[in-house]
């Protein structure tokens, strides 16, 4: 079974993936995150790479990402890329992700591409309002990615914002469960065990 979970950046996708892992086991689960399928920005100078969108869907190889999500739930193991945030490139490295009962796949633009949208059996949308998820954001690249404040403000206001209200918002409708940002995260995931258990009964 695929579980889905989308929204803007900075909404608390990987939050909530981590409360849906304690609860199910790492045995039990493969995660993908659909940030690591990014183009390689290698062929052009360190400085022009930071002006790419890289909130455009032509930024991310979704064709791969399609496929390998085609590959997890079909019981296919998969060799995941690695990509370095602070270069803007794909490594010569990649994870090994095995196919388990309960795939997750997260990710800003999951529902903008019907090849993966329609492969989700859960789909789910965290709606956070964009002032909070700026913050977010800034925390987060700044911790993670190598990134200073202004940069973060920079790209969110030019292209994150922007293609946030043309890809990820139109497309909020496919998900078959929203989640508000004043709920609470256990809750969510205990209620989302109901719809991902099947997968998980197949086994015992």
């Amino acid at each position: 079974m695929t579980c889905g979970i989308s929204g803007g950046s900075g909404a608390g996708k990987t939050t909530l993936t981590r409360h849906l892992l304690e609860r199910l086991g790492q045995s039990e689960v493969s995660v993908l995150a659909f940030d690591a399928y990014y183009r390689d920005q290698g062929h052009l100078p360190p400085a022009d790479r930071s002006l790419v969108n890289y909130d455009h869907p032509d930024s991310l190889d979704h064709d791969l990402f399609a496929a390998h999500v085609e590959a997890l739930r079909t019981g296919s193991d998969i060799e995941a890329p690695v990509y370095d945030f602070a270069t803007h490139t794909r490594t010569r490295e990649v994870q090994r992700i095995e196919a388990r009962n309960v795939v997750i796949v997260e990710g800003i633009l999951l529902l903008s591409f019907d090849a993966i949208a329609e492969a989700l059996d859960v789909a789910v949308f965290i709606d956070v309002p964009e002032d909070v998820r700026l913050e977010r954001r800034i925390l987060r690249d700044v911790r993670e990615r190598g990134r200073v404040p202004n940069d973060v403000r920079r790209q969110f206001a030019q292209t994150v914002a922007p293609m946030h209200d043309t890809f990820v918002e139109p497309y909020r409708h496919l998900a078959h469960r929203t989640v508000a940002m004043h709920e609470d995260y256990n809750d969510v995931a205990d209620e989302l065990m109901f719809s991902l258990r099947p997968a998980r009964d197949m086994t015992g």
